[in-house]
């Protein structure tokens, strides 16, 4: 019997990409303070540093606590020598641009006071040129005693002249991520423990990054077992981009990051307004779909694995590595909420990407990591919106845990329900440019839903033998009903 963490069914993620998000100082002593940054509020660049720390993120729980949110997810804060952290050079230690160790003690103690999951990045499939074990083998050659730590093909390495072969694995061809060797059982082992280490420092769970590309036999299934053993209801979710179904076998992962569901809420809520040019890598959410494409597609998406996992998958519409929504569909903010409603009211954890909830703008990759902007930069309308739907969330379980079931779809209009035990709640979006009429039967239902408690539109209901529902939904716009 697969068996998922409850408290992620219950769960809204914050996505932070810590260089970005917030700065605060620190006077204890051994804080070490960079002497150069980029300018707060200048474009990002693949390179360059804003210096976002985890002091700043600890000034800002309230915040995340009174959006509504209940976990963060963290995107790498490993000592690393690039912005994104994605090149750990040591796994056991906080990057002391983000405050060290001393500062993530402080904000496992201050989220957890706050009732506050705690999330991090783990890149196990690669190093970085910095890591000990790999930078032995530079200094040392064939005569490095950790040459198994990595798969090595030939002598000399050249590790960063790009004139040269590489001569070592790394990850799709990057010679700044040298590759672990999986099979050794010196590296699973160190790989183990340290998932098991920052468990017993407190955090709650692991996002692993690229894990399809880990074929190692039995590793993500041992990885689950240790990481069970320490916490029981540690949460694991993969970065898998397609179907997730080899992971998703009860064990190995809890569950994935639900591009597929990203890819269909874009298509069908951003439809004319998204622009193709920011279609990226695996994910493509265009051409446009309709109301029934959308009803199919989600459809097949919730019976491609157990309801149990469907409870556990991580929901975005974007992240560190797309761009943001709000940019892809022209800034469009009635296409970007719909997508949201789609998001908050789907079986699995919502992920908000930091700053998304204040419009926050960003194309590809490094504009989509744009810092946090100051209040009177927010967009205080979309704010208010997260705010209601997050709330809404939290407060009927039948849109957390319910099982989800079509009613209605036409091309501009889809309309669903989220069923718990006798709690019914009702979920209709237009994604078109005029008003959506439409009568149906609704055999699905125990009850007749008709308190509107988000949006706006009008219900019927005709107490005939079928139970025949008329709604009336304006163009661009939602209802939920309960």
């Amino acid at each position: 019997m697969i068996k998922t963490p409850n408290w992620v069914k219950n769960a809204v993620f914050y996505q932070i990409f810590p260089d970005r998000f917030a700065r605060s100082e620190s006077t204890i002593k051994g804080q070490w303070q960079a002497s150069s940054y980029e300018g707060w509020d200048a474009t990002p660049t693949y390179q360059g540093y804003k210096g976002g720390n985890l002091w700043g993120v600890i000034k800002k729980l309230d915040y995340i606590k009174d959006l509504g949110a209940n976990a963060i997810y963290f995107t790498p804060i490993f000592q690393s020598a690039s912005n994104h952290r994605y090149h750990t050079h040591d796994y056991y230690q906080i990057d002391p641009m983000l405050g060290g160790n001393v500062a993530f003690a402080a904000l496992i103690e201050a989220a957890h006071e706050r009732e506050l999951k705690i999330v991090l990045d783990g890149v196990f499939n690669h190093a970085s040129r910095g890591f000990f074990f790999f930078s032995d083998i530079l200094e040392n050659g064939s005569n490095s005693p950790w040459l198994d730590w990595f798969t090595i093909y030939d002598w000399p390495l050249s590790a960063y002249d790009g004139s040269k072969p590489a001569n070592y694995e790394s990850w799709i061809g990057d010679r700044a991520l040298p590759k672990f060797n999986h099979n050794n059982p010196q590296v699973k082992e160190y790989i183990m423990q340290v998932a098991e280490y920052w468990l017993h420092q407190g955090i709650d769970g692991w996002r692993l990054d690229v894990p399809n590309e880990v074929d190692a036999p039995g590793f993500w299934q041992e990885f689950r077992d240790r990481v069970k053993a320490v916490n029981p209801e540690a949460y694991i979710v993969g970065e898998i981009w397609g179907d997730a179904t080899p992971w998703l076998d009860g064990t190995q992962f809890d569950g994935v990051m639900n591009y597929r569901f990203t890819e269909a809420a874009i298509a069908f809520a951003g439809g004319d307004n998204y622009l193709p040019e920011f279609c990226h890598g695996e994910l493509k959410p265009y051409p446009p779909i309709s109301g029934t494409e959308y009803a199919i597609r989600i459809d097949a998406l919730l019976k491609l694995y157990d309801w149990e996992i469907q409870l556990a998958q991580l929901n975005l519409l974007d992240s560190h590595d797309t761009p943001r929504m709000l940019t892809a569909v022209g800034e469009n903010k009635s296409s970007f909420m719909l997508a949201t409603l789609l998001m908050m009211t789907f079986p699995g954890a919502p992920s908000i990407f930091y700053g998304d909830e204040v419009g926050l703008l960003g194309g590809k990759d490094p504009d989509c990591r744009r810092t946090f902007p100051e209040p009177e930069n927010w967009d205080v309308e979309i704010l208010k919106d997260y705010k209601q739907l997050i709330a809404l969330r939290h407060e009927y379980p039948a849109l957390r845990t319910g099982i989800y079931i079509t009613l209605y779809a036409e091309q501009n209009l889809y309309v669903f329900a989220r069923i718990l035990d006798r709690e019914e709640v009702l979920v209709a979006v237009n994604v078109g440019a005029n008003q959506c009429d439409a009568v149906f039967n609704v055999t699905e239902l125990q009850s007749q839903p008709e308190k509107i408690v988000y949006g706006s539109g009008r219900i019927n209901w005709h107490n005939t033998t079928n139970k025949k529902l008329e709604l009336i939904i304006p163009a661009h716009s939602s209802i939920i009903v309960v």
